[in-house]
């Protein structure tokens, strides 16, 4: 099926809630989009979704995918409250973007019953996600996460970020802004490089 026919068929079967994609976009096999409630689903122009993308809005969640976003293989966006992706980010094999995790901390309960923390994702322009990774907190500006890594907690504009949890490696921006910006990772980061 064709990208244009797979977004007529989309449209159709979304109309309880928002669906507004921009054409041209590239919607490949295997997409798939669950929003049961009233949630909103926003594509900017040039979105490539290649393969086997999954996106769930559960209540009122909004997605949002800014121009020239790429997506590659196996990728899963579960959104309650909001994911905002920038334009032109790049995202690698078998990636999840989640804006909501379990609770775990009450002994007397079994974990699966102590219910969920919900925080907004947002990631901006440019930025890149390799393959493997975990998303549940903010990426900045073409910031780059290495494969494989966990993001728990916020990635400064123009830094690498690694592992599981990611943290801080290298900043690549400009000069002027590298203090700025790296205030609050150097506690978390042994080894930081320019």
């Amino acid at each position: 099926m064709t990208s244009w026919l797979r977004l007529l068929v989309l449209r159709a079967t979304h109309l309880h809630c928002n669906v507004d994609i921009e054409w041209p976009v590239r919607l490949g096999p295997g997409f798939s989009l669950f929003i049961p409630d009233g949630g909103s689903f926003v594509v900017g122009k040039g979105v490539d979704f290649r393969r086997d993308f999954s996106c769930e809005i559960q209540g009122d969640g909004r997605v949002e995918i800014g121009a020239g976003t790429v997506f590659t293989s196996n990728t899963l966006i579960q959104c309650s409250t909001l994911v905002s992706i920038g334009s032109r980010c790049a995202f690698g094999q078998s990636t999840v973007i989640a804006d909501g995790y379990h609770r775990y901390r009450d002994p007397e309960r079994n974990w699966a019953e102590q219910g969920y923390d919900f925080k907004p994702i947002r990631i901006g322009d440019g930025a890149g996600v390799s393959d493997k990774c975990t998303i549940q907190a903010d990426i900045g500006e073409k910031a780059v996460v290495a494969s494989g890594s966990v993001v728990n907690r916020p990635v400064p504009p123009y830094c690498l970020a690694v592992g599981a949890p990611a943290r801080v490696v290298r900043y690549f921006g400009p000069p002027e802004l590298r203090e700025e910006l790296l205030a609050g990772t150097r506690r978390r980061s042994r080894r930081f490089s320019a």
